[in-house]
């Protein structure tokens, strides 16, 4: 990591978005031109806030960022902001520069062809799909040509193809760029630096070493200091036996029990502070409510072809322990198409009249941002059960404190950990899945994959993640860039 100049410095720097919870705690790192790192910690542990302290978003309430004098910044979001959907491709790039851009339009060319996504000028933000809406975000943090490039989630939504070509234009990027992702295949192929927060310290620790390296020396390390801390905890306990049978003894005897319970104290204090790992979701199950008739019956679908939308005759029917995965490259509608079966808008998609649906939609727009975890919890109760609701939280890593939290204050990584605490609730008939492993970390995966498999209801399956799809059994495949 010792490529060029210190680009980025943070110098004891503490945040906190309520006192009585700290987010980041003197919290020190510093990153050299060039290097590729990546940010790696727990839903909720501070990565994005680390990203939007470094753009300026948030501010430090102690301690100091020092950044290279001139230095540009460029961000990729994990999600398009709803005040950018409604501009056109050209008032969207627009946005990248502080001045009016005169040529434009060259610079918009050049990036989205380096993304591969078409973008006529006048098109919609909302009209592209969540594969394209991803690359255009990841297109404006390029635009400007940055310094130094901050990449969110940037897999989310992007198909094998996008992630072979993200990976290979970040090999070849010869500036600074620090990523947060939760593939680790990804980070593996160009990162060579990790810095990891602790969601329990709320510090920031360094390493060097590509992401497999790092992981094994993070686990290493937690060894070494339970190893320390074990022999350190058996001198305290003989020292303390010690330090009892001399203090009912008198005179020097007593003065020396004094000394000992002093270097106990001390011992205590010095022991270290074992890193914790990441704590993973248990087991769950989502359980299905009864319906004897077909869920969905799907006789056409509306694809997008050269920007257009064509339907085209298909013939699909889902039943309970029915799953169908539905295939294509970005662009082509797939989310487009999920979307309006659920609102019972694509006529040739019929849900049957009583079934109830649980619909993961890949940017959690489904998802009241007003209403309070506890409150989206209680909604999909008959008669809210209030230890019943903490209870189905905590499984799923949203603790007391986060229960009464609003849902718009939740990492992207937690709204999609509230969307399964909701399915258990619900009981949901039909599943509805657009993108379901997108924001969350990586060794919840498994956990989720198992729960979808052994789900009884009837499935319908929008995925990008290979290593998600091959745990879970699928029944019918439809291809939309087949059709």
């Amino acid at each position: 990591m010792d490529h060029g100049d210190v680009i980025l410095r943070f110098s004891d720097v503490s945040f906190s978005y309520d006192q009585r919870k700290p987010i980041l705690a003197a919290v020190n790192f510093s990153i050299r031109e060039h290097a590729k790192l990546t940010i790696v910690g727990q839903n909720g542990a501070g990565k994005s806030t680390i990203f939007k302290i470094i753009t300026g978003e948030l501010k430090a309430q102690q301690g100091e960022i020092h950044r290279k004098h001139g230095a540009t910044i460029g961000i990729a979001k994990q999600v398009m902001p709803p005040e950018d959907l409604d501009k056109t491709v050209e008032e969207f790039f627009a946005g990248a520069f502080p001045e009016k851009k005169y040529d434009l339009e060259r610079h918009i060319k050049k990036v989205t062809e380096a993304v591969h996504v078409r973008a006529p000028k006048e098109k919609k933000i909302r009209e592209f799909s969540g594969g394209q809406k991803a690359r255009l975000l990841l297109a404006f943090a390029l635009i400007a040509e940055p310094d130094l490039l901050l990449l969110d989630e940037p897999t989310n939504n992007l198909d094998a193809q996008g992630i072979d070509h993200l990976t290979q234009f970040l090999i070849e990027y010869d500036k600074t760029c620090i990523v947060i992702s939760h593939d680790a295949a990804f980070l593996n192929c160009f990162t060579y630096g990790v810095l990891s927060l602790d969601v329990h310290t709320h510090t920031v620790s360094s390493f060097v070493g590509d992401y497999f390296d790092v992981v094994a020396q993070i686990q290493e390390q937690i060894e070494r200091d339970q190893r320390q801390n074990a022999r350190m905890e058996k001198d305290i306990l003989d020292r303390k036996e010690k330090v009892n049978f001399f203090s009912h003894k008198g005179g020097k005897m007593r003065k020396l029990a004094s000394k000992m319970r002093e270097a106990v104290e001390e011992d205590e204090a010095n022991k270290v502070e074992v890193r914790r790992e990441e704590k993973t979701i248990p087991p769950f199950t989502i359980d299905a409510t009864e319906f004897t008739k077909p869920l969905v019956t799907i006789s056409s679908v509306t694809v997008m072809q050269d920007h257009k939308p064509k339907k085209k005759k298909v013939e699909f029917i889902v039943r309970r322990r029915h799953r169908l995965l539905i295939k294509g490259p970005n662009g082509i509608g797939k989310s487009s198409l999920l979307e309006s079966m659920a609102a019972g808008k694509e006529k040739g998609a019929v849900i049957t009249e009583g079934v109830k649906v649980g619909y993961y939609r890949q940017d959690f727009s489904g998802l009241p941002m007003n209403k309070t975890v506890y409150d989206v919890l209680a909604d999909e109760m008959e008669m809210p059960n209030h230890q019943k609701i903490y209870e189905v939280a905590a499984r799923f890593l949203l603790p007391g404190d986060k229960v009464q939290t609003r849902v718009e204050a939740l990492s992207e990584g937690q709204k999609g950990l509230l969307c399964y605490a909701r399915f258990m609730l619900q009981k949901p008939t039909l599943l509805i899945l657009d993108e379901p492993t997108n924001h969350i970390n990586f060794r919840h995966i498994p956990i989720i994959a198992e729960a979808v498999n052994q789900y009884e209801g009837g499935l319908i399956l929008v995925s990008h993640d290979q290593e998600f799809l091959s745990n879970i059994r699928m029944d019918q495949e439809m291809d939309l860039g087949e059709l």
